[in-house]
Parts: C-alpha cells; structure tokens; sequence
C-alpha cells in the first residue's frame, strides 16, 4: 500500500527544459517511477538524444517536444500536440530556466527580460495551458521548479533570484486558484547542484569551498537526490501537500 502511493504507473509527465541538467535527472527519475515522459526542450537534436538516452537507460516510453515554453501560440500548439497522443499530462514539471550574472547597477534590461520570460513566464504559460486539460478531468500535479534563491539572495544574480521568488508565490496562486479542482500544485527548490551547467563553478576551488562551508551536508549535491521529493510531490503520496515549497539543499536554508 504505501510502495503504491509513490508509483507513477499509467501517468504521464510533461518535463520542460529536460534535455540536459537537472531536468534530464527529474525526467529519468519519473520514468523509473513508471510515468511516461515527454522530454522538452528547445534544441531539437538535444531532445531526441536525451530522449533516446532515457529511453535505453530505463526502457520507459519516451517523446520529444521541442516549443518555445516563452511564446503563448507555441505553448499552445506544443500542449496539443501532447494531448493528441497522450491526453492532458498528469504531471507538469516547469524546469525551464536560464541564469545571468551581472552586478545589479550593470545588468542589462534584455538579460532581465530572458530571465522573466524564461524563468516564471514560462510557467505560467505552460502552467496554465495545461491545468485546462487537468480541470476538465478532475486531478493532476504541478511542480515548479524554484531555487535555494527562491529564498536566499547572493550578490550578481539579483533578476535570477527575483524569477525563483516569483516561482514560490505563482505555485501558491495555482495552489488557491486550482486546489478546488483536485490539482496540486508544489515547488521543488534545489541547493548548489553538481551538472555540466555549473561545472566552472564546481571546477572553482574557491566557490566549491563556500559551498561546503555554507552548507551543512559539506558538499555540492548530486542530481540524482532531487528524484525523491519529485517523485513525492508527482504521486498519489502527496494529494494533500498543495502550495508548499521543498528545499533540497543540503539544510542551506536552515541554517545562517
């Protein structure tokens, strides 16, 4: 009974940006808890490749989607192409995202406008675009991916931090406006995770010993340790956990 909570067997997921780094990881971990996944991404030869990996690595059922998660009118076309096959996802991850570093008073405006537009209006875009199907059938499951600077703020990434605050607080309107319908809608925040996006950063002795001592785990994390709460917050084992934010970061924002 409680290992059947946590299966996803017969669900399908809609992973956004999935094609490498951490969403790579979150697909994967849904297809080894049984879901069928779509793989997202932009690059259409990334997709196909992650898909393929996947496919080989787990023996799950694999598709590709490749819209612009930015633009409303590919959102929707993208979604509807989804649903001809495999109806409306049970499991939305928006794990879309970018990051720029740049001192606050030197930021460019362009940067500001891709990291909104990226980061949390794509969420809302997909996000909406998808809770349609999910309100007409009842039930479904939301995660947003957020950040350790959802909630803590750290010099040169100002409009980056701003998105994933603005992450915590559309997961909690999904949750007011789309809880009546049997949805739930979460955040999954991960800490300073090891991916080929941050290797300069883990290569970086000195950024990799703040790391450590800034957190009590001593260590960057490891992809695979996000899989967990996913699957938590994606199955049956979480239908009233609605609105809430899970830090995976090692205890960072616990403590000073």
């Amino acid at each position: 009974m409680v290992v059947s909570l946590f299966s996803l067997e017969g669900r399908t997921a809609l992973v956004t940006g999935s094609s490498r780094g951490i969403g790579y990881a979150l697909a994967g971990g849904l297809l080894e808890a049984g879901a069928r996944v779509v793989i997202h991404g932009r690059d259409v030869a990334a997709a196909e490749s992650a898909a393929a990996r996947l496919g080989e690595l787990t023996g799950g059922e694999v598709r590709v989607a490749t819209f612009d998660v930015t633009d409303p009118e590919a959102v929707d076309a993208g979604v509807a192409g989804i649903e001809e096959v495999w109806g409306t996802p049970d499991i939305l991850v928006n794990n879309a995202g970018i990051q720029r570093r740049t001192t606050f008073v030197d930021f460019p405006v362009s940067d500001w406008h891709d990291l909104v537009a990226t980061n949390l209006t794509s969420a809302f875009l997909v996000g909406q675009r998808v809770a349609r199907g999910m309100v007409t059938r009842g039930s479904g499951k939301i995660i947003n991916i957020g950040s350790v600077q959802s909630r803590l703020a750290r010099a040169n990434i100002a409009p980056y931090s701003a998105t994933k605050g603005g992450i915590v607080m559309l997961t909690q309107g999904m949750c007011a406006d789309l809880g009546p319908h049997g949805i739930q809608a979460n955040a999954l925040a991960p800490g300073y995770f090891a991916t080929e996006l941050t290797r300069a950063l883990v290569d970086d002795a000195e950024f990799s010993a703040w790391v450590a001592q800034r957190t009590p785990a001593g260590r960057w994390g490891q992809v695979h340790e996000l899989v967990g709460a996913l699957v938590f917050l994606a199955s049956s084992a979480s239908d009233f956990v609605n609105g809430q934010v899970i830090y995976v970061d090692g205890g960072m924002t616990a403590v000073i």
